[in-house]
């Protein structure tokens, strides 16, 4: 009798896999990550389900992704794979077959090297198990000061964030300014109108446990659109 992987207390969901063997189409993503494998997040991604993305908010957010209830398909020993979520997997309401991105179903899309450690090639789609873990990142948290920005709108792109990994809430404080509110622009960009060129700047960046790490004057005065930071980290 073919034995049945289960794990008691997590969730289930389902997960397909995109791109090459190498990991090819990793490149860019609803997060706003850039190119995942520069900044530290290897081939360890997946692009989420609405259900999961939360417009945006579950980016950087880590799992841990078992597949379960297929004997056919899921390799052996079962061993969980660990993930950040990096991407949004669209739903396709043209379809109406293999539309697992789809609300209100729970998906990951993942990089055919991860699908490939949890399932053969040719099951397309297979069950799974997840749960949130914490994140364990190497460094220090990034700031991103993206060139897409100008000295009236400072958009940031906040990544490596361990912990939690996602974040809910951005201060900033120039040389001259108390705490500013930043806003969500899109996946794990934040900006500001406020004007800060020319001025040191500071971070406050809390995730969805509640927690908040500052990293002081991370920022130097003659900083660029361009340029990335590193500041603390959870």
């Amino acid at each position: 009798m073919a034995m049945v992987y289960v794990v008691v207390g997590w969730e289930p969901a389902r997960a397909t896999f995109y791109g090459g063997p190498n990991g090819e189409e990793t490149l860019q993503g609803a997060c706003g990550y850039g190119d995942t494998i520069k900044q530290g997040y290897g081939l360890q991604t997946a692009a989420l389900s609405t259900a999961l993305f939360n417009d945006g908010a579950a980016c950087g957010a880590c799992f841990e992704i078992f597949c379960a209830n297929d004997p056919q398909w899921c390799k052996k020993p079962a061993v969980p794979i660990k993930i950040t979520a990096t991407n949004f997997c669209p739903p396709n309401y043209t379809k109406t077959v293999d539309v697992w991105c789809n609300p209100p179903q729970k998906h990951f899309d993942l990089t055919l090297p991860m699908f490939l450690q949890i399932a053969y090639y040719k099951a397309g789609v297979v069950p799974v198990s997840y749960q949130r873990i914490p994140c364990v990142k190497q460094g220090g948290m990034r700031f991103y000061m993206s060139p897409s920005g100008n000295p009236y709108f400072i958009l940031v792109l906040i990544y490596n964030v361990g912990g939690v990994g996602d974040v809910v809430a951005v201060r900033v404080k120039g040389s001259r300014t108390g705490w500013i509110p930043m806003q969500r622009n899109w996946g794990q960009n934040w900006f500001t109108s406020t004007q800060l060129k020319g001025e040191a700047l500071s971070f406050q960046v809390t995730t969805s446990d509640g927690r908040t790490v500052e990293s002081d004057n991370v920022v130097p005065a003659n900083w660029n659109f361009g340029q990335t930071f590193e500041g603390k980290n959870f």
